[in-house]
């Protein structure tokens, strides 16, 4: 049996964790340059990847006029719409979570990074 001390610190700690699964918008914006070689959220205008405004809850592989690849278009099939789940794991290795897509970014080890990326992108709305 644990001590009620002992308990409240585990739920503290679980809380912060929780917490901090939300991101940081102010940060992810920060970090979102590395993105905007081949991306832009400022307007509904593709680079050499797709615009990102609105990604959150948009179908994958679903902007018009922008040629996915065919290992985008495959995963699009099943995928339905990015969602943080999906965004998460596609940056922690955009590779491996998509073959064969063209994603030139490397693997973001950094889970706090990713959920600040995250963050941001939540906030630009189509």
């Amino acid at each position: 049996m644990l001590k009620p001390a002992t308990v409240a610190i585990v739920l503290i700690c679980l809380a912060s964790v929780g917490a901090r699964a939300d991101g940081d918008a102010a940060k992810g914006e920060k970090l979102f340059a590395r993105c905007m070689a081949c991306h832009t959220v400022k307007d509904a205008v593709n680079k050499t990847g797709p615009h990102l405004k609105g990604i959150v809850g948009r179908p994958v592989a679903s902007i018009e006029g922008f040629k996915y690849s065919p290992g985008m278009l495959e995963f699009a099939k099943s995928a339905g719409s990015w969602d943080e789940t999906k965004l998460d794991s596609y940056l922690t290795d955009p590779k491996a979570f998509v073959p064969k897509n063209k994603m030139a970014l490397a693997p973001m080890k950094k889970a706090e990074e990713r959920a600040d990326i995250i963050a941001y992108l939540k906030t630009i709305t189509p």
